[in-house]
Order: structure tokens, then C-alpha cells, then sequence
């Protein structure tokens, strides 16, 4: 049986207090997340230096690789070493990857920290077919409230994104970074360790639904993507390619489909669902 995970707020390594001012020049202490950097090698090939909390580096990194295309699924993984004082992670395989291929082409994306995408941003995407998985809409504001009530650093810190893994009624592992992009790339790896499927899951993510979202979840094999923010032209746009059910700007009653309406079951009761608490919004609630 899989432990579920979920964020650790008390982690002294993830965040510190600091010394300011208020409005009214009195003293006030806040707690800050903490930001780090974590270079990321495939065997003896450095990939990236990824800005993150610091918080489970083997899931970011095998994450990330996956979900480059830098890993497919036949590539066998012997080991995953983390260095803590060195902040460096080794991914290690039986054999050669095509590593070289992916690093000759290289693009900056739209994600917080370093979002960076390797080769073309559409690989893996032609052919790929979802399953069929219906989704009932009553799981969403069950989902939804869960996720907002769950001690996190974002309750304690902002400036974070959050990411959770969900089956039914269920959050089986929920991640946060500062880019939203490392909090999907942790579930991606947390699943491959984990031999978790992905075929009656839904991602519920607090940030932007860009294209790197969309394209991170279709490939993970995920059919439902749901967000508290809004939408990219070019995330709906391959969506709908991939025919992902892709949901946004889901707060209090309300929600927009923009892809794969196909999927979701109308069972809930809208008179039954309470208006948005404005003291639990998480950041997607706030600006798209």
C-alpha cells in the first residue's frame, strides 16, 4: 500500500523567518520559503539547474527527465543518488539515453524558476490517446476543499505553487514548489518509483494553465487537469489536440471546461455547494 504524501510545512529546511515593517513601521516577522538551487545530472550528462525548495530532489529529478522526454518508459533506472552538500542529483540507467539529441534543442518556457524544455515541446504528443476515464463533477468541490485545508507552506509562506495527485475522493500525494512546473515534475517522479498508474487520475494544480501544464499531464498519461487560475490560448489549444479535459478558474460553484467535456459526469447538486471562502483562496484564486 502507498503512503499518501503531503506537504510538511514544519520542515525547518524549507522556510525561515525574517525581520520587517509594516504599513505602520511596526516590527513584523514573516516566514519566507526558502529557495535553492539543484543541478540535475543523467548519468555522467549535467541537464539543468532547476531553482526549488530543496524538498524531495529524487522525485524532481526523475520527474523532470520523464517528462523532457529524456527518460521514456523502457529506460531502466539503477539509481537515483542526492549529494545535499553539493545540491546535486544523479539520475543513473542501465544503458544510454538519447540525451545529446534532446540538449541541441532548448527553450525558455512561460514557468516560474527555471522552466526549461528540452527538444521539441510537442514530442510524444502525436498519437497519444487518453483514456476514456468519466469524472464526476461532485469529486471537484470535494477535492477542492480537501486541497484548500491541507496544512501546506503555502498557508504558511505564499510566493509557492501547489500540485496534487488525486484518485476519486483521494489525494495521494500532493507537492509544492516554486515553480509549478517542479511541483508536476515531483509527481511525475513520485509515480514512477511508485508504479502508480495514471489512467483514473486527476492533477489538481494551484498555477497557470500554460501549455507546459497541458503537455507535462497529457504525457504523464493523466486525463483530467483542474486549476484554480485560468488558461493559456496555446494550453487549451493543445487540450483539445489531445482531447485532455482541461478545467479552470474552478472557485466556490463555478468552473469552466475549455477540453474533453466528454468526460465529465454532472452530479452535483449546485444549491449544496457553499461560496468561495475568501480566507482559504489559494494563490490561482487570486490572479490568473
Amino acid at each position: 500500500m502507498i503512503n499518501t504524501l503531503l506537504p510538511n510545512p514544519t520542515d525547518p529546511r524549507l522556510s525561515r523567518t525574517v525581520e520587517g515593517v509594516d504599513e505602520n513601521g511596526q516590527s513584523k516577522a514573516i516566514s519566507v520559503i526558502e529557495e535553492r538551487p539543484l543541478t540535475i545530472y543523467l548519468n555522467s550528462q549535467e541537464i539543468v539547474t532547476a531553482m526549488t525548495i530543496g524538498d524531495h530532489p529524487e522525485y524532481l529529478a526523475l520527474g523532470f527527465l520523464l517528462n523532457q522526454g529524456m527518460l521514456g518508459k523502457a529506460d531502466q533506472v539503477t539509481g537515483i543518488d542526492f549529494d545535499e552538500e553539493l545540491e546535486v542529483v544523479v539520475v543513473r540507467t542501465a544503458g544510454t539515453t538519447n540525451v545529446e539529441d534532446k540538449l541541441e534543442k532548448k527553450t525558455r518556457t512561460s514557468g516560474c524558476a527555471v522552466g526549461t524544455v528540452f527538444g521539441d515541446m510537442m514530442a510524444g504528443l502525436d498519437g497519444l490517446q487518453l483514456p476514456d476515464t468519466p469524472v464526476h463533477t461532485s469529486t471537484f468541490y470535494d477535492l477542492s476543499y480537501q486541497i484548500n485545508h491541507t496544512p501546506s507552506l503555502y498557508m504558511e509562506t505564499g510566493a509557492i505553487h501547489g500540485t496534487a495527485l488525486c484518485q476519486g475522493l483521494e489525494v495521494l500525494a500532493y507537492m509544492e514548489d516554486v515553480g509549478r512546473h517542479n511541483a508536476v515534475d515531483k509527481i511525475a517522479g513520485w509515480m514512477r518509483l511508485n508504479e502508480v498508474s495514471a489512467a483514473d487520475k486527476v492533477l489538481y494544480t494551484t498555477g497557470r494553465l500554460t501549455s507546459e501544464m497541458v503537455i507535462k499531464t497529457a504525457l504523464m498519461g493523466i486525463p483530467t487537469l483542474i486549476s484554480r487560475s485560468g488558461f493559456t490560448a496555446w494550453g487549451v489549444d493543445i487540450a483539445q489536440q489531445v482531447g485532455l479535459t482541461l478545467i479552470g478558474r474552478m472557485r466556490g460553484k463555478k468552473f469552466t471546461c475549455l477540453s474533453g467535456q466528454h468526460r465529465l459526469v454532472y452530479d452535483q447538486d449546485l444549491s449544496q455547494i457553499p461560496d468561495d471562502d475568501k480566507k482559504m483562496r489559494r494563490k490561482g484564486a487570486q490572479h490568473d
